[in-house]
């Protein structure tokens, strides 16, 4: 081992993002959850002795983030010494260090921010873009946006974020769905389709609200409105009932997000689905991410990563068939750069690794932070 790939530092950092207006999906109006007022991230820096630099971060929504943060300083001094190079082999020794936690969840997602971090300082130390570094097979990819497009917001409002979303350059629109009236639920999509047009491709959310019968029943009522896919229409571990309606339906099923390991996405490919949609943060980073990745491939699947589209923008250009991205802008105040979108396709910065920087309002919105040596 070159004696300045050591692992010299790690720096975590537990930040919290508030959005601008509480956010509520089908799992508030059903009364799972509340309405969603901020998002925990877990940042970690990594620098070596040689004085190069890695970036990752994890993140949770309404629970989990001190958890994770938590969870991420009981691991963070197992780095310590160990050769940056070594990813895969880290991944490894960091769940062995959990194991007593499990292989999913809360305790891979602590490890995601070390591993993308890790990878983020591979990508910089070869001067390449992370997906240049994994070998992209394209510059830019199509992508779609769905922060506008939540039930808190009335539909003339989601019309008016679609509209701009496309006047910026945006792709494709998502909306959500999931109401306990599925009248409303139809008359909220024909609203965008009308409004939008046949050539704008169009997604609805469910977010796992309803059962086999009711998405069999709204999976057939929305054929109509050529949808580019139907996502979440079940509970998120229901592989067998996402596979049926798949067959079923001439719009394609996509889900996915809410998975936290290889395992599970490797269950669900196995039953049969149109549309895989991970999380690398949740599923333990960008190492589990590729051998899922080719796991997807392998069955031929279309991929779509779910939210975090500062690293989903360079795994799914590494991604052999023509993927989907995800546009939230939510998390553009973390950070100094801006994603560039042109003509309905996210572009790949030049800048090495993921090529970000923490700006001065992550600093503000951070809670605790402690440094390993």
């Amino acid at each position: 081992m070159n004696p300045l790939d050591r692992i010299a530092r790690v720096r975590l950092s537990s930040v919290y993002l508030p959005l601008d207006a509480p956010v509520s999906d089908a799992k508030v109006l059903t009364g799972r959850q509340r309405p969603m007022t901020e998002v925990a991230f877990l940042f970690a820096e990594i620098t070596t002795e040689g004085g190069l630099e890695g970036l990752g971060f994890s993140y949770s929504k309404r629970a989990g983030g001190p958890g994770q943060y938590a969870h991420a300083c009981e691991l963070a001094p197992d780095l310590i010494g160990e050769d940056a190079n070594d990813i895969p082999r880290l991944w490894e020794k960091l769940a062995w260090a959990g194991a007593s936690v499990g292989r999913g969840g809360l305790a891979v997602q602590a490890i995601a921010a070390f591993d993308i971090a890790l990878w983020d300082l591979k990508a910089r130390r070869a001067g390449l873009p992370l997906a240049k570094l994994l070998g992209a097979h394209r510059d830019s990819v199509r992508c779609y946006n769905t922060s506008g497009g939540f039930l808190h917001a009335p539909i003339e409002r989601v019309l008016e974020n679609a509209a701009a979303a496309l006047e910026r350059g945006i792709g494709g629109i998502k909306i959500k769905v999931g109401q306990p009236d599925g009248r409303a639920d139809l008359a909220r999509v024909r609203a965008a389709r009308e409004r939008l047009g046949a050539d704008v491709p169009l997604m609805v959310d469910a977010n796992q609200q309803w059962d086999r019968p009711a998405a069999a029943r709204m999976g057939r009522a929305l054929e109509e409105f050529g949808l580019v896919w139907i996502e979440e229409p079940l509970d998120a571990h229901d592989h067998a009932g996402h596979a049926a309606l798949a067959t079923a339906l001439d719009t394609p099923v996509a889900t996915g997000e809410m998975l936290s390991s290889v395992a599970e996405h490797a269950e669900l490919l196995r039953a049969g689905v149109d549309v895989l949609q991970p999380d690398a943060p949740r599923i333990g980073g960008i190492t589990p991410f590729l051998r899922l990745a080719a796991l997807a491939e392998h069955h031929r699947v279309q991929l779509a990563p779910h939210f975090a589209m500062e690293i989903h923008l360079h795994l799914a250009a590494a991604y052999g068939q023509e993927p989907w991205v995800e546009h939230f802008e939510w998390l553009e105040p973390l950070f100094e750069e801006r994603l560039e979108i042109r003509d309905g396709r996210m572009l790949v910065p030049d800048r090495p690794g993921l090529g970000l920087t923490p700006s001065e309002r992550a600093s503000a919105w951070t809670a605790e932070r402690r440094e390993f040596r």
